[in-house]
């Protein structure tokens, strides 16, 4: 039988046995999602189904006197695979049904939704030819791909639909293109101090944005603060007196590559391991790429979320040589079917996503054998899930200076460390069950671990 026959009618079979499980599990959940806790969802579920609604209406409203040829050329691709495999087809057809069913029963009188193939490939056109507002006060506004799956990822097609490669090859595509738009000045028109804007007061204040401008950029360009894109905006750069280098002159300190909270730290890393369970597992010859595995096993990995009003350049948390750096395609909108309904879309999978997202390798060999090699890997979370690494293989690197940066989207990273090399984490390792936004708060160039080195 065809491996996406199988598939369909696995995730047909399982579907009605979740259905009263999934109505527990859902509000459950969701009441603890990042985006509620942080106060970027309203605490009532159905609001994200309202959002929803609104973009489809606004995409079916935009695809009026227009053809299928109208849509931008990596959304055309992606109806045309659609169109000649049929398997798939039919695949996504499911995903989108059930993703349905978990939408009505929590607002079934929503008039818009995405109830076909051509409705999600209009609301992605839509969402790839505009920057994100500024409105805090609408769900999902600021993630808005992220808003258009966040229901078929949860469902047993999504669980096959967002692991195919024909698939995620195109989504990659359009992700891309959606990457080059806003990186571009057109992009401008939402960086700005309007009512919408990312630059206007009650941003500045929710975005730390004393923090990252200085009042002589403000001085000269009152309009755009210097930025020239979204994304020039969304990785901008950080004033340096507010984030200083722990123990700059000390090899024993391992610092922080980013901004963020911690997710995991986990000890003894083995080289396989089953990754795709409840307990999200780091594998090694996933993570890595199957590269200097070997350098690795049994060693430490240090896990850390960045939210969207983070930090999102990185820096190194040893000082060193670039021996190795590589970008790994991944997926970008999987995750763990297991872990519940996720609204924020993955970042309750960060474990499981380290083993298979798209993300950055950055090796560094340190200067002293006892720290060894260290891998920095920027993970990409939803959305654009772009990783751009700035240094080249045979650079020396200081403790402190920046690697790269995530353009986008969510982001995760990982640090992972020989076995042996780190003494004591400085950090405290949150509990198994916590959600992502409640370990501690680390900052980039900060104090996260001490080695052996005397």
């Amino acid at each position: 039988m065809d491996n996406y026959k199988q598939s369909a009618q696995a995730a047909e079979g399982a579907l009605a046995s979740d259905t009263l499980a999934a109505k527990k599990v859902f509000e459950r959940h969701y009441s603890q999602k990042i985006g509620v806790l942080a106060g970027y969802l309203p605490k009532e579920s159905k609001y994200v189904a309202s959002w929803l609604s609104g973009i489809v209406k606004e995409a079916l409203a935009a695809r009026e006197g227009k053809s299928a040829e109208d849509l931008q050329p990596a959304v055309l691709a992606m109806a045309e695979l659609l169109e000649h495999h049929n398997e798939l087809r039919d695949l996504v057809r499911l995903m989108i049904a059930e993703g349905q069913d978990v939408h009505r029963q929590y607002e079934p009188d929503t008039t818009y939704t995405v109830n076909s193939i051509e409705t999600m490939l209009y609301a992605m056109n839509h969402i790839i030819m505009r920057a994100p507002p500024f409105t805090p006060d609408v769900p999902h506004s600021a993630f808005p791909m992220s808003g258009l799956f966040v229901y078929m990822m949860w469902t047993r097609g999504g669980e096959h639909v967002f692991k195919d490669d024909k698939f995620n090859a195109k989504l990659a595509d359009i992700l891309d293109a959606w990457c080059t738009y806003l990186d571009s000045p057109t992009s401008l028109n939402v960086i700005t101090t309007g009512a919408e804007g990312w630059l206007n007061t009650k941003s500045y204040t929710d975005n730390d944005l004393d923090q990252f401008v200085s009042k002589q950029q403000q001085r000269d360009d009152p309009v755009h603060w210097g930025y020239t894109s979204f994304n020039d905006f969304f990785h901008r750069q950080i004033i340096a007196n507010t984030r200083p280098i722990d123990g700059a002159g000390n090899p024993a300190v391992v610092t922080s590559a980013n901004d963020g909270t911690v997710y995991r730290i986990a000890r003894e890393v083995k080289r396989t391991d089953s990754f795709d369970c409840k307990s999200q597992n780091y594998s090694l010859e996933n993570m890595l790429d199957g590269r200097h595995v070997d350098r690795f096993v049994g060693g430490d990995v240090v896990q850390s979320f960045l939210s969207g009003n983070n930090y999102h350049r990185w820096w190194a948390p040893i000082s060193g040589t670039i021996i190795e750096k590589r970008v790994v395609p991944g997926f970008m909108f999987s995750e763990l079917y297991g872990e519940g309904f996720d609204d924020s879309a993955g970042t309750q999978s960060q474990g499981y996503e380290a083993n298979v997202n798209t993300r950055g390798l950055v090796f560094i060999e340190s200067d002293d054998p006892s720290i060894g090699m260290v891998c920095v890997m920027p993970i990409g979370i939803t959305e654009i899930s772009s990783v751009d690494i700035q240094v080249e293989v045979g650079d020396k690197v200081k403790k402190g200076q920046e690697l790269g940066w995530f353009s986008y989207g969510g982001s995760s990273m990982c640090l992972i460390f020989q076995s042996g090399a780190i003494k004591q984490f400085t950090i405290v390792n949150p509990e198994p069950d916590s959600d992502s936004d409640n370990g501690p708060f680390i900052r980039v160039g900060g104090q996260i671990a001490i080695t052996h080195t005397r």
